[in-house]
């Protein structure tokens, strides 16, 4: 009995440090900028091996942000200093539209000028509310301290 404890502590073991290093990687490997679409003050930008975690996601576009602006322009506000940036999942690259859901590129040539969508994160910015962040388990503003908050009615 206490053999067969053993090997199921070591097989529970091993799986839970399987996990955990593909954890590690997943949240450690570089995000890959694809492509960056602009119209106006709005800006898509396709990427693969994004973060996986909302604070990740949100940390990333903080330490980036000026590195997106130097080397792609963005964000591009308007006049009154608003703009919207949007980070796409690639996933398998353009295609065709699918004439119902796709995320379609008006400054490429059809067909292949559509993606699926697929949003990972949206960071908008306006006069009045200033920044925060949109993901798909809510609404994340920067507090004055500096600190990550989640919009209560999320």
């Amino acid at each position: 009995m206490k053999v067969i404890n053993k090997k199921i502590l070591i097989l529970f073991s091993l799986a839970v440090c399987v996990l955990l290093g593909y954890w590690i990687w997943l949240c450690l490997r570089p995000v890959e900028i694809v492509a960056v679409h602009q119209e106006n003050n709005y800006s898509d930008v396709l990427v693969r091996s994004f973060p996986p975690t909302d604070k990740g996601k949100i940390i990333w576009w903080l330490e980036n942000k000026n590195i997106l602006k130097e080397k792609y322009g963005i964000p591009k506000p308007s006049p009154d200093g608003s703009f919207v940036v949007v980070f796409w999942d690639f996933g398998d690259g353009y295609k065709e539209t699918d004439g119902y859901d796709n995320l379609c590129f008006k400054d490429m040539k059809p067909p292949m000028n559509c993606t699926e969508k697929n949003s990972l994160l949206m960071v908008r910015n306006s006069e009045n509310t200033g920044s925060y962040f949109v993901l798909d388990s809510g609404t994340y503003r920067m507090n004055n301290k500096g600190d990550i908050v989640k919009n209560k009615s999320d």
